[in-house]
């Protein structure tokens, strides 16, 4: 398990944990990023936002969210 902003870009992954207050968490869950969902990871260059397709929808989220959001790749 490890923080999404240490993906690359094309891993398949799945998160497994949301770090962070109910503000934070809720609006997670609003855009579709729960505990079990899958995701791939469009754009990862190290700098800037991390986008990733959840469901079909493309989300950007910024290197300080993306390090409180703990995933694993998909088997």
């Amino acid at each position: 398990m490890y923080p999404m902003a240490f993906t690359r870009e094309g891993d398949k992954i799945i998160i497994k944990d949301l770090n962070g207050g109910q503000g934070i968490v809720g609006r997670l869950v609003d855009m579709g990023l729960n505990v079990g969902s899958e995701a791939v990871v469009v754009r990862n260059q190290n700098t800037g936002p991390l986008i990733v397709s959840v469901k079909g929808s493309n989300i950007a989220l910024g290197r300080g969210l993306a390090m409180k959001i703990f995933v694993d790749n998909v088997r």
